[in-house]
């Protein structure tokens, strides 16, 4: 009995051996299978990589975590996409950035939801962001298997990665292996232009292409600068086709369909956000709206457009440009977008593109600060137009020292048409013009209404000081009235009030330097009347183009009281009697006939 308790049991060593058998089989099984999945990783990146040629540094696929069944409900509602949706509230943001601009897009969507531009700030010192992710939308809208969906209702997985020197982020919306909608976006160095393509890869049957893909975009402009009227004022949808830049109402709503343009932008007064493409855009239809009750926003903006898809694989290559208004940065690009910048109609805005912008650009490679650059410029620009200056003060002299001779003829004739006939014979036998000073000051008309455009325009002037002024390119207010006066404002200018007090001195002596009180009473009226205008319109506008019609007024003045010290009136009269001795007698003149005819034809026409 003891001998056979000592027997070897070979039941339990062979039951422990086919155990044995079993675990080294099944982990040998296990490490070829992590070995194989392993494999089809790499597999899987060496082909992400094949693909993309040239592209380096490519990071991990971001896929949102996805339960391992789709509800029914979503299956309903997006068929092929439901994947995609089961994850809608799963968003991320990612973003492009360089030296300029930092560019955040979200996963939710595919689309850019901030622009910030690192330059500038706001009127409140804060980030300056083109656009907000709660007050934009960007979507495409698609028919698949009798379903109406839209891009913004889904989450696209991202893939981040560079291409040479740009930065580039893929967004796909994913059906199954080679079926995706795919957005690329891509971002260069020192550069405000984002290249954006939209590419449908292997989607014929998944998406209807009897049914046209529709493309909206809409913005709520947010408020940037301290003047909201003024920059409301400046703020529309714009499009460029055949060469030309046009808008829709800055005043009211509006909207408007444009066939084949070549670009479109939302601008505001210093910023904008234009879409390029080439040939796309058919039929695009852009409208506005005013953003009542909002202290933060300007105007809603929209565009929508439809992309004609016709099965197969396709792409739309677009391009994003989130720019200031700045033209020489707008020009660069070399597609009219320098156009956004109001600096005039007609010959207006030629005298700003060729003659301003560059004396402004002159002084300002010079390193001088914004508030010497515009003396300078005042009083180069008065030199060069100092000679009509000048004919204008002779021509009012000269009208001045006949002003006996031409009352002597007012109290000798009481014929009016007698009275003008001697006037005009003797403005010819003195070599006077009634209008020679009139005419010259025409010919500087153009510089003005050039600057009055150019100032508030110019990019370059904003959040820039001098002297009391925080900003030039806005109101410099040295006292807020607490309450608003009807066409005057809510504050007080003080570079406005030193433009107006020295346009009244200025006109008041001009005035007394000539006739025209005595031959036109009504010029003492428009002294103050113009002055007055002026102070209610500029109260509002750029401190900038306050400052520069100050400085002219003091040019201008100094001009004069020159000129005054170098005329001789004696000299003057004497000079003009020689001309009327030896004047050579002649006929009247066809503007004198012309008069004396109208003149007397006017009497018959009384006397019937």
């Amino acid at each position: 009995m003891l001998q056979q308790e000592k027997k070897t049991d070979y039941n339990s060593v062979i039951g422990f051996a086919l155990i044995g058998i079993v675990l080294f089989w099944f982990l040998n099984n296990e490490a070829a299978l992590v070995e194989t999945q392993n494999q089809k990783i790499t597999e899987e990146v060496q082909t992400t990589t094949t693909s993309n040629a040239g592209v380096s540094d490519v990071s991990v696929l971001k896929t949102p975590v996805t339960d391992s069944s789709v509800s029914k409900d979503l299956q309903e509602a997006y068929g092929a996409f439901a994947n995609a949706a089961s994850v809608s509230d799963l968003s991320e943001k990612f973003y492009l950035e360089n030296d300029l601009v930092k560019v955040e897009l979200a996963s939710k969507g595919g689309r850019v939801t901030s622009v910030y531009l690192k330059e500038y700030q706001t009127y409140d010192s804060l980030p300056l962001n083109l656009l907000r992710e709660d007050s934009s939308r960007f979507n495409l809208t698609f028919w698949s298997q009798n379903r109406r969906l839209q891009t913004n209702d889904f989450v696209f997985e991202t893939t981040e990665s560079r291409y040479g020197d740009k930065q580039v982020i893929s967004m796909r919306l994913n059906v199954a292996q080679d079926k995706y909608l795919e957005f690329a976006y891509s971002l260069a160095p020192n550069s405000y232009k984002v290249d954006y393509n939209v590419n449908f890869i292997g989607l014929d049957d998944v998406i209807q292409s009897q049914n046209p893909i529709e493309l909206d975009w809409s913005v709520n402009v947010p408020r940037q600068e301290l003047n909201k009227d003024n920059e409301s004022m400046n703020t529309s949808a714009y499009y460029f086709l055949d060469g030309e830049v046009d808008d829709l109402s800055v005043t009211s709503d509006d909207s408007e369909l444009v066939l084949n343009p070549d670009w479109i932008a939302f601008k505001s007064q210093y910023f904008s956000t234009a879409l390029t493409t080439n040939n796309l855009f058919k039929e695009v239809l852009l409208s506005t709206q005013e953003h009542s009750g909002s202290d933060d926003y300007l105007k809603t903006l929209n565009a929508s457009t439809n992309l004609n898809f016709n099965g197969g694989s396709q792409s739309y290559a677009m391009e994003w440009y989130f720019v200031p208004n700045h033209v020489k940065t707008l020009k660069s690009f070399g597609i009219g977008l320098e156009e956004l910048v109001p600096l005039g109609w007609s010959f207006i805005g030629w005298i700003n593109k060729y003659i301003v912008i560059n004396i402004f650009n002159a002084f300002e490679n010079w390193g001088f600060g914004y508030g010497m650059i515009i003396l300078m410029m005042a009083l180069l620009i008065k030199i060069a137009l100092f000679p009509f200056t000048y004919k204008s003060y002779t021509s009012m002299a000269k009208m001045r020292v006949l002003k006996p001779q031409v009352d002597a003829i007012n109290e000798k004739y009481e014929d009016k048409m007698k009275r003008q006939q001697e006037m005009m014979a003797l403005y010819k036998e003195t070599g006077v013009s009634p209008l020679g000073g009139c005419i010259p000051m025409l010919f500087q008309m153009p510089i003005l209404f050039a600057l009055f455009r150019f100032f508030p325009s110019s990019i370059e002037l904003r959040q820039q000081s001098f002297l009391w002024a925080n900003d030039l390119s806005t109101y410099d207010s040295i006292l807020d009235l607490g309450f608003s006066i009807p066409f005057y404002g809510d504050h007080v200018s003080l570079f406005t009030l030193l433009m107006t007090v020295t346009t009244v001195l200025q006109m008041k002596y001009s005035n007394s330097m000539s006739a025209s009180n005595s031959q036109m009473p009504q010029m003492k009226y428009m002294m103050y009347f113009m002055p007055v205008i002026f102070l209610g319109v500029m109260n509002n506008y750029a401190a900038a183009l306050s400052y520069y019609y100050f400085l002219a007024n003091l040019i201008t003045f100094a001009q004069q009281k020159i000129i005054a010290g170098m005329t001789d009136d004696s000299a003057l009269l004497a000079k003009m009697e020689d001309n009327k001795i030896n004047a050579p007698k002649k006929g009247k003149s066809k503007f004198q006939a012309r008069l004396e005819k109208m003149m007397k034809e006017q009497q018959t026409s009384k006397s019937k």
